[in-house]
C-alpha cells in the first residue's frame, strides 16, 4: 500500500493538545498539600485530535478517550471550565498549541505535560515549575532527520540545485562549493551536534555558539553570535525560541556573514529577523538562505517566492513517517511511565 510523508498543516484544527485523567493506574501524588484530592476515576481525556497517531491512522492505547473541543457548542474557553477537561491530569501538546499559564490555571489537576516537539517555547517553563509540573520532551528522536534537512538545505542554497533548471534555461550556472566552507552552527545542542558531524564529512570547518563552552569540544568557540557570523561563509540555527534567542540573528549579524553568506534555519523562524532579512536579500546583501521554519508561519514573505537564492521547506524536517512513529512510542511510553509511578523516558530537566 503506497504511503506519503505527512504534512504539519494538514490537520484541520489548529489545537493539537491532548489532556488525560488516568483510569487503573495512579499518577504521582501531589507536591502541593493544599490540593483537592484527585478526580474520581474516569477515561483518559485527550483534548483536540491526536495529530501523530491520527497520521499513521494509529488508534490511542487502551484506557484513552478523544475528548473533542471543536465538537462541543462551548467555546473553547468555556470548554476548559468543563468538568471532563477539568479532570484532566496531563496535557499532550506540539509547538502550535501553547501551554501558558493561564491554560494550567483552568486545569488545576494537570500533573504532566508531554511535548512532541524538540523546542519548548510554547510552555510556560516557569509556570509549570510553579506548579509541580513535570515535562516529557521528544528526546533524541528528530535530531538526525532535522540534521539532514540542516545541511541539505546548505547544499541547496550553495549549489542552487533547486534553482538549477531556471539557471541552465537563462545561460548561467555559477554556484558555490560546499566543501572548505567555514560554518557556524547556533545551538550545539542535539541538533547542532548532528549538524556538526556531517558538515566535517564534506570538509567544512565548523564553528560553534551556545549559551556556554561545551567541555570536551574542539570547535572553536564564540560567545557573541555576531562574532561567529564575521568568521563564518555560513550560518546554521539549530537552537531554541526564548526570550534571549528572539531576533538574535539581526541585521547586523547578517551583514557580518557578508554578500556571499548564507544562513539555514531550523531551529524556530523568530530567532531571525525575517524583515531584516528579506531587505538584505533583495538589495542583495546577503548571499542567500534556507529555511523550514518562519517568524509568521504557516505565513511566508512575497519576497521570498521571487528569489532563486532563497530556498523554503514547510517545517518539515521532522515530518516522515519513521520519526511521527517513534514519536508515538515515545509519548505512549511517558504517558505509561507517569501513571505507572515509573520515569519518565526523556524528562525535560531544570538546567
Amino acid at each position: 500500500m503506497a504511503t506519503k510523508s505527512p504534512s504539519p498543516y494538514s490537520t484541520g484544527h489548529s489545537l493539537q493538545s491532548l489532556l488525560l485523567t488516568s483510569q487503573g493506574l495512579s499518577p504521582p501524588k501531589r507536591r502541593r498539600s493544599s490540593a483537592p484530592p484527585p478526580p474520581s476515576p474516569a477515561a483518559r481525556h485527550p483534548l483536540g485530535p491526536p495529530h501523530h497517531f491520527s497520521l499513521l491512522n494509529r488508534p490511542l492505547p487502551d484506557g484513552f478517550r478523544s475528548l473533542k473541543p471543536w465538537e462541543s457548542p462551548l467555546p473553547f474557553d468555556d470548554f476548559l471550565f468543563s468538568a471532563d477537561a477539568r479532570s484532566a491530569e496531563a496535557i499532550l501538546t506540539s509547538s502550535r498549541a501553547p501551554v501558558t499559564a493561564d491554560v494550567l490555571l483552568r486545569l488545576p489537576d494537570v500533573r504532566l505535560v508531554v511535548s512532541t516537539s524538540a523546542g519548548l517555547n510554547h510552555v510556560d517553563l516557569a509556570e509549570c515549575r510553579r506548579r509541580g509540573i513535570v515535562i516529557a520532551g521528544a528526546g533524541d528522536t528528530k535530531s538526525e532527520e532535522v540534521a539532514d534537512l540542516a545541511v541539505g538545505l546548505l547544499i541547496d542554497v550553495l549549489r542552487k540545485v533547486s534553482a538549477g533548471d531556471r539557471y541552465v534555461r537563462r545561460g548561467n550556472t555559477s554556484n558555490f562549493e560546499l566543501g572548505n566552507k567555514r560554518v557556524g552552527i547556533v545551538g550545539l545542542g542535539r541538533i547542532g551536534s548532528k549538524v556538526a558531524k556531517r558538515l566535517e564529512a564534506f570538509g567544512c570547518t565548523v564553528l560553534y555558539n551556545s549559551r556556554k563552552k561545551k567541555p570536551y569540544i574542539s570547535y572553536p568557540f564564540y560567545s557573541n553570535v555576531c562574532e561567529l557570523a564575521t568568521n563564518c561563509d555560513a550560518l546554521v540555527i539549530c537552537c531554541g525560541l526564548n526570550e534571549q534567542t528572539r531576533h538574535m540573528i539581526n541585521r547586523e549579524v547578517l551583514l557580518a556573514l557578508g554578500k556571499e553568506g548564507v544562513v539555514v534555519n531550523v531551529g524556530r523562524g523568530p530567532i531571525i529577523d525575517e524583515k531584516e532579512m528579506v531587505q538584505l536579500l533583495v538589495q542583495g546583501e546577503l548571499g542567500g538562505t534556507g529555511l523550514d521554519v518562519f517568524e509568521k508561519e504557516p505565513n511566508v514573505p512575497e519576497e521570498f517566492l521571487g528569489l532563486d537564492n532563497v530556498i523554503l521547506s514547510p517545517h518539515t524536517a521532522v515530518f516522515t513517517l519513521e520519526i511521527v512513529s517513534d514519536l508515538c512510542d515515545l509519548i505512549v511510553g511517558n504517558l505509561e511511565a507517569f501513571f505507572s509511578n515509573k520515569p519518565l523516558l526523556s524528562p525535560v530537566l531544570d538546567e
